[in-house]
């Protein structure tokens, strides 16, 4: 089995992988203060409650936008685990080029999600992920990384609201049924979520219209719904996008073992002949 676990700024998703079939999955609050024990007993619990056997976990890979966890998951990893994780960072085989200034700007979890809908839905694609942040990214049609947009997400719209405007409230974020309210919480659940929603069609006609050709769109994350222009809803595109990474470098690392194996088979005389 692998355990994928995808770490946001305000969520950290894992999933458990038989193969390539999802047979577990969770969402925890990220919390940056958790120890490795009291993460590693966390996770003994998911396991046990989903009648999982840890001992059967062959590997781990991890997506990561809250650098200060990473070695909390790592060391997760390798002591309760048993297995060092891979991390999706430079030097990880994506399959993915990104034609962006600074590759090294773009999250982790951005290309990631570019991998998985590249791999089921084909391109051109874009990828709209609602997350602490409402993020787009574009897919060439040969399966490269262009780039994107990044804007506010709706729970910090929300707690910008509550916390700039004295009378105004917490609010439970949701589709009120209509537009008009007719009392402050409808009004601004109205305003968030039909905010949030005109703005992702109007993104998405605004980058259609520049790739100028016929695009899918694949949306992802905890409030996936709404927009007329979304072609699929995919709540596990991180954790398949994990997988899929996860087994092209293992295919890259089996392909270079058996190329060591077959070069050092050579005689001596052959070997020297090839330099």
């Amino acid at each position: 089995m692998l355990l994928t676990i995808d770490v946001g700024n305000t969520n950290t998703v894992l999933g458990v992988f038989r193969d390539d079939k999802l047979i577990a999955n969770w969402r925890l609050t990220t919390a940056r203060q958790q120890t490795v024990d009291e993460y590693g007993v966390l996770a003994r619990n998911l396991f046990t409650l989903a009648g999982l056997d840890d001992a059967e976990i062959g590997g781990v890979i991890i997506s990561s936008v809250v650098p200060p966890l990473n070695w909390t998951l790592g060391e997760l990893s390798r002591i309760y685990f048993g297995h060092k994780a891979m991390f999706v960072e430079m030097g990880v085989k994506t399959g993915m080029a990104v034609l962006v200034d600074n590759p090294l700007e773009v999250g982790a979890d951005r290309i990631v999600n570019g991998v998985a809908a590249f791999h089921q839905y084909g391109g051109p694609c874009i990828v709209v992920d609602f997350g602490t942040a409402i993020t787009f990214d574009v897919i060439s049609a040969k399966g490269e990384y262009l780039g994107g947009v990044i804007a506010p997400g709706l729970g910090i719209a929300s707690e910008a609201l509550f916390a700039r405007a004295a009378r105004l409230p917490r609010v439970e974020i949701k589709d009120p049924g209509k537009v008009i309210g007719t009392n402050t919480i409808t009004h601004m659940q109205a305003g968030l979520y039909y905010g949030a929603i005109d703005m992702v069609d109007g993104m998405l006609t605004r980058i259609k219209y520049e790739l100028g050709s016929p695009v899918t769109v694949v949306a992802t994350g905890g409030q996936a719904k709404g927009s007329k222009l979304i072609d699929h809803t995919d709540d596990f595109l991180t954790l398949t996008g994990l997988r899929i990474i996860w087994e092209k470098n293992q295919a890259a690392d089996a392909g270079k073992g058996t190329a060591t194996q077959r070069h050092s088979r050579l005689p001596a005389p052959a070997r020297k002949a090839q330099h």
